[in-house]
């Protein structure tokens, strides 16, 4: 039958309109097949976690067809009710997986397991969540991330060196909430143990500059005969640099941390700090957000015991 010639007009539009939209269509179906991926770090005023963040926004680009991507921090590094919250929001946005550096190993995981229950893989980075927590809640959450206990005795091993037995030294911890923070002190320990020399005192730097410089000031003052400062990460190591310097004993007091910050780098070649443990912050998120694609896919993850242990490596002064 031939349509009129008003029919066959509408006839061409509507297939015009029909073949227009075939190929946005198609588009969009794979636009929102495109899975979303959170990351929720810790303080982005610490250069760590910035460094993470542009790491994994770096990879991101690269792989703009593979998976969006939504970061966010906190304001410090004890500030657990906002990364709570923003875990929420993550669940709301209805996110495909959300990669965490915690900022309490075990206040987040009620919330880690709500997200879980909704559907959304969970990638632990950093600072790996508490394993009798997770297993009260039934849930497993892999980890990516170093050995921090491994790393810090890197770190101490080196120090250890420069010291004598019956030496005094104190540590300063991070977050003592905190798993990492717990085995770099354990770390710590080990090598000073193995070398014989005595912690006189452990306290928690809560991993920021100003409470480590105070933590590092008040150790100072109570042991005068104190040889070197054991920073759980740079920041407080930065910290315990200013205290050491406002106490005249520049050159007496050695000092290592942990994380290979930029900021550090200048007082390495100098040796205002002596050596640190790198666990290459770029690539941590990186290494998650990789876990977490695979776990969308339903690809094993390759976790021993569930871990997927990242290298950390010692660094010293340039040569």
């Amino acid at each position: 039958m031939k349509l009129p010639f008003a029919g066959r007009l509408l006839a061409v539009a509507l297939f015009a309109t029909a073949t227009t939209l075939t190929p946005l269509l198609s588009f969009q179906a794979q636009a929102a097949d495109k899975p979303k991926v959170a990351l929720v770090m810790k303080s982005l005023a610490n250069e760590f976690f910035l460094t993470m963040e542009d790491g994994a926004k770096a990879y991101q680009k690269e792989h703009a067809d593979q998976f969006d991507l939504i970061s966010n921090g906190i304001k410090d590094e004890s500030d657990t009710a906002s990364q709570i919250r923003i875990v929420e929001q993550m669940i709301v946005s209805k996110v495909d997986a959300l990669v965490i550096a915690p900022a309490d190993s075990k206040a987040l995981v009620p919330v880690l397991k709500k997200a879980m229950d909704a559907g959304i893989k969970v990638i632990n980075i950093d600072n790996q969540l508490d394993a009798g927590v997770l297993k009260s809640k039934n849930i497993e959450v892999a980890f990516v991330g170093p050995d921090n206990r491994k790393g810090a005795q890197l770190v101490g091993d080196y120090l250890a060196k420069k010291l004598a037995a019956g030496d005094q030294v104190g540590i300063i911890e991070g977050v003592p909430t905190t798993t990492n923070a717990q085995q770099r002190t354990a770390g710590f320990q080990d090598a000073m143990q193995a070398a014989q020399i005595k912690v006189v005192s452990v306290q928690s730097g809560n991993w920021e500059i100003d409470k480590g410089n105070a933590v590092a000031s008040a150790m100072l003052n109570e042991y005068p005969d104190l040889k070197a400062l054991l920073a759980g990460n740079d920041s407080m190591a930065l910290g315990a640099v200013s205290a050491v310097r406002a106490a005249g004993k520049t050159g007496k007091v050695m000092i290592v941390g942990y994380d290979n910050i930029n900021a550090i780098k200048p007082m390495l070649k100098d040796g205002r700090i002596l050596a640190t443990a790198d666990q290459f912050a770029a690539r941590q998120a990186v290494f998650g957000i990789e876990a977490a694609l695979k776990s969308i896919k339903g690809e094993a993850l390759g976790s021993v015991e569930g871990v997927i242990q990242t290298p950390v490596e010692l660094v010293t002064q340039p040569q």
